[in-house]
């Protein structure tokens, strides 16, 4: 049988609990972030994208990527279910580390391209695209 004493005990025990911080839980774009920097730290800047401001289909939205020095680029639709656009690899005879590329965009979100620099450090930056007809069936 609970007194009136271990009654307030529970639930002063339960507020504290409530109380805790609790950790963010990851998004697939965090995810997917952390799974291609291992953490490491992002500089924003010296990459450009390229990409219209008003996408009036997003089936098929034109974007480019330049990002001088970089051995990889990763393209990130933010706001797709699966955020995973591309990866693409420069080797010594690629010549000038650009992508030219469509893609599909589900509704207004940022595009994040993020380049690996040949010294191993990681650049990026992003753009909204505004979507007036959705690509992945919105």
């Amino acid at each position: 049988m609970l007194t009136r004493r271990d009654t307030l005990a529970i639930g002063l025990g339960a507020s504290a609990v409530a109380m805790l911080p609790v950790a963010a839980a990851a998004t697939p774009v965090d995810d997917a972030i952390a799974a291609y920097t291992g953490g490491a730290a992002i500089a924003e800047g010296g990459v450009t994208i390229t990409a219209p401001e008003i996408a009036e289909n997003g089936n098929t939205v034109p974007i480019t990527i330049e990002a001088p020095g970089a051995v990889e680029i990763m393209l990130i639709a933010t706001g797709n279910p699966t955020p995973n656009v591309g990866k693409f690899t420069f080797g010594p005879g690629s010549g000038a580390p650009m992508i030219a590329t469509r893609m599909r965009l589900g509704r207004t979100q940022d595009v994040l391209a993020i380049a690996k620099m040949e010294d191993g450090s990681f650049a990026s930056t992003a753009v909204e695209v505004k979507v007036t007809i959705g690509g992945c069936g919105g």
